[in-house]
């Protein structure tokens, strides 16, 4: 049998996680015979269905989340809340109703809306047109609410309720898929929801990322000269992402040292390293989630202080090619084909697309072992370079900081991957080799197929 489905986030077609792996599943789906619609609040480069209201980071959005999880604030009164969050879920349901029944669809897969739930609204609307439509649904759940980074508190009576009742719904014709098995064991016993694990993947059979005409100018439009070494780091630029130990890994391959190393080896692919060659870190994800700017200021500082090279280039990077009037804009995976070396180096994430991201363009990653990959993907058995486990504190700027002894050993790593072409080539492809296995688009059907079964 198959579905007209209804797939929907808050945005879609940008470089986040989530719209990644949406892309892949409706590339699975399709493959299988079904069909998918896209609607979100926010398209970017993709085709859908607006329904602006469904946004995360309008000003009503915003101020929900905060009032439902943090406190009421703007001197509401929780009646008052109320009344604001049932005002946005009826506006989202309306125009979420009618994008199911133009599109004919009768299978619905949201999207993280009824997990982490940043616009309450939407959790809400969204059950209740199902419910009203009797839609069959698999939630897919990136991310849950009570690991927001800093926690959560329930305000209130009525955000009490909405966590009960819609985030996530209880209903019989809904199915859960998580994306590890923590969160599989923590919505279990928080909820009563049992949920099947589908891990992160991504296409290993499509040919590589390479140079061609399009992005033939990366490296210079960005200031890179073709000596200069290119650290990857390919997140969005939030607090989690611990980027700040991929300052100081670039800070530690930067010494004398080091760079004495570089200039006598050369690099793996026969390019000089000179005395005017840089070390740069290359952030290529986006910076709006970081919604008070705090963490960038305090990476920012930290950067200056380390007196590294680092370039934000997010404003040139999207989940897509396309030209902006006469500007160019990349795709993220322009910017893996001229990265020598990615960072990775988050302290919590959901499954880690990054690390996929990494193995398919080949390049060798140095990571954070954050508890999802400890629990439930270093057994498989990559080769990284690992900036450990444990946190050792925080710096008097609030970033996280690792033992320097940890920091040194990894720079070591690096430097040897960046000059030993053998070590390297053999690595990436044992990397890829175990993602092409456990991590690829035929795993995903086959965790497709059951569900729908």
């Amino acid at each position: 049998m198959t579905y007209t489905i209804g797939m929907f986030h808050y945005q879609v077609g940008r470089t986040d996680g989530v719209s990644l792996e949406m892309d892949k599943w409706r590339r699975v789906l399709e493959g299988m015979g079904h069909t998918v619609h896209y609607c979100a609040g926010d398209l970017g480069s993709a085709e859908g269905v607006l329904i602006p209201e469904m946004y995360h980071h309008t000003a009503a959005a915003e101020r929900l989340y905060a009032n439902t999880f943090v406190a009421l604030r703007d001197d509401r009164s929780e009646a008052e809340y109320r009344q604001a969050l049932y005002d946005l879920t009826d506006v989202i349901a309306e125009k979420f109703r009618r994008w199911v029944q133009e599109k004919d669809i009768d299978f619905l897969i949201p999207q993280n809306v009824w997990s982490v739930a940043v616009n309450p609204a939407v959790a809400i609307a969204v059950t209740r047109v199902m419910r009203d439509l009797k839609l069959p649904a698999l939630a897919h759940n990136h991310d849950f609410y009570w690991e927001r980074v800093g926690g959560i508190r329930l305000t209130c009576s009525t955000a009490v309720e909405l966590a009960d009742k819609y985030i996530p719904p209880h209903d019989e014709s809904v199915r859960h898929v998580v994306i590890n098995s923590l969160a599989q064991r923590e919505l279990a016993e928080r909820k009563g929801v049992h949920a099947r694990v589908v891990p992160n993947v991504f296409d290993f059979a499509a040919p590589p990322w390479q140079p061609d005409a399009y992005n033939a100018d990366f490296r210079q439009r960005i200031g890179l000269r073709h000596q200069d070494v290119m650290i990857l780091q390919a997140t969005r630029v939030v607090a989690r992402k611990g980027i700040e130990l991929a300052v100081d890994l670039v800070q530690a391959l930067d010494s004398p040292h080091h760079r004495a190393q570089l200039r006598r080896a050369g690099l793996y692919d026969g390019r000089a390293f000179d005395e005017d060659s840089r070390i740069v870190l290359v952030l290529a994800g986006y910076v709006r989630d970081d919604v008070s700017g705090a963490y960038v200021q305090r990476l920012k500082q930290k950067i200056k202080q380390a007196g590294i090279d680092v370039l934000f280039i997010g404003d040139l990077i999207d989940h897509e090619r396309r030209q902006v009037g006469d500007e160019k804009v990349y795709s993220l995976w322009d910017a893996y084909v001229y990265a020598d070396f990615v960072t990775y180096p988050s302290w919590w994430e959901g499954w880690g697309n990054q690390l996929l991201e990494a193995v398919r363009a080949q390049l060798p990653i140095a990571l954070f072992e954050y508890p999802v990959y400890v629990a439930d993907i270093k057994d498989a058995g990559f080769r990284v370079v690992s900036f450990g486990d444990q946190i050792q504190g925080e710096d008097s700027q609030g970033l996280i900081q690792v033992s320097a002894d940890i920091i040194t050993a990894a720079a070591e790593q690096v430097v040897e991957l960046l000059v030993d072409a053998r070590l390297r080539q053999e690595i990436v492809e044992h990397n890829f080799r175990i993602a092409d296995s456990y991590y690829s688009l035929p795993a995903l059907r086959e965790h497709l197929r059951a569900l729908f079964a």
